[in-house]
């Protein structure tokens, strides 16, 4: 009898086994990472294998509040499909080591099976994760062991055509560098870094952002095109590090205006006095602009400068309180801004036990999500520093850094007429990395891992899909 119940048991053992087989994604008892491809990806019991351009990426609560802008994309030839976090997660089932990853590999599947070109997460750190990276920057005063890429969701291949897991020796810690005075290459190595899909963020908090910024992207696109503020470039400086012998912030500034020579051009200059305070930055503002680039010192509270060659005087920028003065309502631009922590989007009031005050990470929300989710007011898509903003003068090399970067944007617009804010996003990270590639075997904090860095934290908040200049 024992004999009998022993061998049905190992019968249907035997069947759940070969069912599993047949179903499951990856062969039982490999942990890969690297490989696999689907033939389609099924949501909501549905197969489908329709090429889409967007990928929408959300939490559930989200969905409905979406639903205008999914249409809206669809209407003007941007094929959208909008995906929910559970059905990414239940269709990742046997891949991926956290949700983090799940996310990567449904952006591959994506990438094979609908040729997605666009990534747009919605939702903020609490709502849809975000991977650290731990690329360690030592600065005097201010250690930076891991700060966030949103560049890991877009970099899917290897330069071999494998999964870039940014993980290569497989500890579950992402893109190691450490400078422990010991290490003298990077842990994970080599990571491609080159993106091969667009990602931005809509990091809302709740339906209300998503309803914001829903109505922003919409009023953007319907009614840029052909007014008479979208050719508009307001540039923002004045004299980075004032024991240096030029005015650092400004000189990036007018590499940017020789970039978009099509444009209308203004500027606001600590060292003509045209910018004196905040007062002059708002004032602009108002009036409407298509693109602004500001180049200076920030944390996620405020972005500032100084006058030429006076380190002890600030002149205070845009801060999370001075935006509520912004009236530039259905007159949004493209923002890009230089230095450190703007896009530091996972602040939140707990931090102030955890950093010191003056990090201000302890705010309710950054200053590069403020500016783009602020009602009225403030720009369509914002994009910058998630960490330390790195700087030419932080290499020995003396040249590079976001002094390079930032002004690569504005060529990719102005010169190379990127039609997408992703593509300017993804062809000025590629410049970057065609201009200073990387060699993970050197020490942490080199001008290799600056490099590396540079392009890591450089974060979109906004909508990768959206036509730069409106449509017709």
């Amino acid at each position: 009898m024992k004999q009998k119940m022993l061998k049905n048991l190992i019968l249907k053992l035997s069947i759940l086994l070969l069912i599993l087989i047949l179903i499951s994604p990856l062969p039982l008892g490999l942990k890969s990472t690297n490989y696999t491809h689907f033939s389609s990806i099924q949501i909501e019991n549905e197969i489908t294998t329709e090429p889409y351009d967007l990928l929408i990426i959300t939490p559930q609560e989200f969905t409905e509040s979406l639903q205008e802008l999914v249409d809206h994309k669809n209407r003007v030839g941007m094929k959208t499909k909008l995906v929910t976090l559970s059905e990414v997660y239940d269709n990742m089932f046997w891949q991926g080591r956290d949700d983090a990853e799940k996310i990567k590999y449904f952006i591959k599947e994506s990438i094979e099976t609908w040729d997605i070109e666009y990534v747009l997460l919605v939702g903020d750190f609490r709502l849809m994760p975000i991977r650290y990276v731990h690329n360690q920057d030592v600065q005097q005063g201010f250690n930076e062991p891991v700060f966030i890429s949103e560049l890991y969701y877009a970099d899917i291949y290897n330069q071999d055509g494998s999964f870039s897991s940014w993980d290569t020796d497989n500890d579950a810690v992402f893109g190691e560098w450490y400078d422990d005075g010991v290490s003298t290459k990077a842990e994970d190595q080599p990571i491609d870094l080159y993106p091969d899909v667009a990602v931005g963020r809509l990091a809302c908090r709740n339906k209300v952002e998503v309803k914001v910024l829903v109505d922003k992207i919409i009023t953007y696109e319907t009614q840029a095109y052909g007014s008479d503020w979208a050719d508009d470039l307001l540039v923002c400086a004045g004299d980075t590090y004032p024991d240096m012998p030029t005015n650092e912030g400004e000189e990036n500034t007018k590499h940017v205006l020789e970039n978009m020579t099509d444009y209308d051009q203004s500027h606001l200059w600590t060292s003509d006095e045209t910018l004196t305070g905040v007062r002059d930055i708002i004032s602009a503002f108002n009036d409407g602009l298509g693109f602004v680039y500001f180049d200076g010192h920030a944390n996620p509270f405020r972005w500032s400068t100084h006058p030429p060659g006076d380190g002890s005087t600030w002149i205070k920028g845009l801060s999370l309180i001075t935006m509520s003065l912004l009236r530039n309502k259905d007159e949004y631009p493209i923002v890009v801004v230089g230095g450190c922590h703007n896009l530091q989007f996972d602040v939140h009031f707990q931090k102030i036990f955890e950093d010191p005050f003056y990090y201000f990470t302890w705010v309710p929300e950054c200053w590069g999500w403020k500016l783009t989710r602020t009602i009225n007011g403030g720009s369509v898509a914002t994009l910058g520093c998630s960490g330390l903003g790195m700087t030419k003068e932080d290499k020995d090399s003396f040249s590079g850094a976001g002094d390079y970067l930032e002004p690569s944007f504005f060529y990719q617009v102005g010169v190379n007429n990127s039609e997408y804010l992703g593509d300017a996003w993804m062809n000025t990270l590629r410049m970057y990395l065609d201009k200073y590639p990387i060699d993970w075997d050197t020490p942490a904090a080199w001008d290799y891992a600056i490099d590396a860095k540079t392009v890591q934290q450089w974060v979109m908040l906004g909508d990768p899909s959206l036509k730069i200049g409106g449509y017709p």
